[in-house]
C-alpha cells in the first residue's frame, strides 16, 4: 500500500471514532497533519518490535526512541524521507507496571483475540471481544491508557497540527476551538506523554462516545483528541515532531 493511502486510512479510522474532529472546519481540510500518535502494548504480537517492520513497509523508519517509566511507556518516533509525510509516534504501554489484577484482565482479553496485528494494521481495531463495563473501569482506574486499549485496540489515539502549518497563532487557534466547543488544556503532563518545553502546546480531549461493552450496555468513555504544538524558537530547524518530546526522556535505539 503506498504511504498516502496508509495516512488516509488512519485517519478515516481516527475521524470514525472522533466525529467531532471530522466535522471541524477551523482550517482547510488539505493541511498537513504533523504527527499522529498510534497507542499499542507490550504484549505478544501487539508489541512495538512487531508492529515496526509493519510500518517499515510504508517508509516509515525509527528516528528516536523515549522511555517514560512515570507513564509506563516506551515511545518511538517514527518518520520518513518524504519531510512532508506526518511523523508517526508510536506509543507503547509496558503492561509490567500495571498490578497483577488489571494486567491478567487485559491477559484475558488478548488470549481472545481473533486476528493478528498483520491482518488489522494500518487501521489498527479491536481484535479481541469488547470487554464489560467493570473490566473496563477497573483498567481505566489502574491507567488511562490500559482502559482505551482494551476498548480500542491498536490504533491512532490523536494527532497533532503544527499552527506554522495552519497559518495562525497557537492563541488564536485555541479561542477558535474553544468556541466550538473544544477546551484545551495547556499543561505539558496532560494526554498521553509528557511534552517539551521546546513547544507551545494544548490538548484537546474529543467528546466521550456511547459504546456497547460486553455486558449489553452503553457507556460513554473517552477516546482520544486532537493537540496543536506551535515553536517557541522559530530557528529551530526541525519539525515540531522532533521536538515534541522531552530531550531527557530519550535514549538509545535498540
Amino acid at each position: 500500500m503506498q504511504r498516502e493511502a496508509f495516512i488516509q486510512q488512519l485517519w478515516l479510522d481516527y475521524v470514525h471514532h472522533q466525529p467531532d474532529i471530522g466535522g471541524l472546519r477551523l482550517w482547510p481540510v488539505t493541511t498537513r497533519v504533523e504527527y499522529l500518535t498510534l497507542l499499542t502494548l507490550s504484549h505478544g504480537p501487539w508489541e512495538m518490535n512487531a508492529l515496526l517492520p509493519l510500518l517499515a513497509t510504508h517508509g516509515y523508519q525509527p528516528r528516536h526512541r523515549y522511555a517514560m517509566a512515570d507513564r509506563g511507556l516506551l515511545v518511538t518516533l517514527l518518520a520518513t524521507a518524504d519531510h512532508q509525510a506526518p511523523s508517526l509516534v508510536l506509543a507503547e504501554l509496558q503492561l509490567g507496571t500495571l498490578s497483577r489484577g488489571p494486567r491478567e484482565r487485559l491477559r484475558r482479553l488478548f488470549d481472545r483475540a481473533e486476528a493478528r496485528p498483520s491482518l488489522t494494521l494500518p487501521c489498527g481495531g479491536r481484535p479481541w471481544p469488547m470487554p464489560s463495563w467493570d473490566d473496563y473501569q477497573a483498567l481505566a482506574q489502574a491507567h488511562p491508557l490500559a482502559g482505551w486499549l482494551a476498548v480500542m485496540g491498536t490504533r491512532v489515539h490523536h494527532t497533532g497540527f503544527d499552527c506554522h502549518d495552519i497559518g495562525d497563532d497557537i492563541d488564536r487557534l485555541d479561542a477558535q476551538l474553544h468556541q466550538a466547543g473544544f477546551f484545551g488544556d495547556a499543561d505539558r503532563q496532560h494526554g498521553v506523554f509528557p511534552v517539551s518545553p521546546l513547544l507551545d502546546y494544548r490538548f484537546y480531549a474529543t467528546h466521550s462516545q456511547r459504546l456497547p461493552f460486553a455486558d449489553g450496555d452503553l457507556h460513554r468513555v473517552p477516546l482520544g483528541g486532537l493537540a496543536l504544538v506551535q515553536k517557541r524558537v522559530n530557528a529551530n530547524q526541525e519539525r515540531c515532531a522532533e521536538l515534541l518530546l522531552p530531550h531527557h526522556t530519550r535514549c538509545e535505539l535498540g
